[in-house]
């Protein structure tokens, strides 16, 4: 993101101590029966600052569009299929 307000808050939220179980949990549980969450609902349903929401939600959805967009790639042992 372009604000440099953004990086102060992923820096701020990276520091919280739930932060990576708030995540885990969030990629694992949450948005696997909600995957349209907002931060808001998020922030609501977690009990945590509307921030780490954010934060989260964006990270996890940024590593979904990563993950997505990757080359898969083949081991040496695996034939490769026409």
């Amino acid at each position: 993101m372009a604000n440099p307000l953004w990086s102060i808050l992923v820096e701020t939220i990276h520091a919280m101590i739930m932060f990576p179980h708030h995540k885990a949990y969030t990629r694992n549980v949450i948005l696997n029966e909600q995957p349209d969450t907002t931060p808001i609902d998020l922030a609501t349903k977690l009990g945590i600052p509307l921030g780490e929401a954010m934060v989260i939600l964006y990270e996890l959805r940024k590593e979904k569009t990563e993950s997505s967009t990757s080359p898969v790639s083949l081991r040496p042992s695996e034939p490769k299929t026409p």
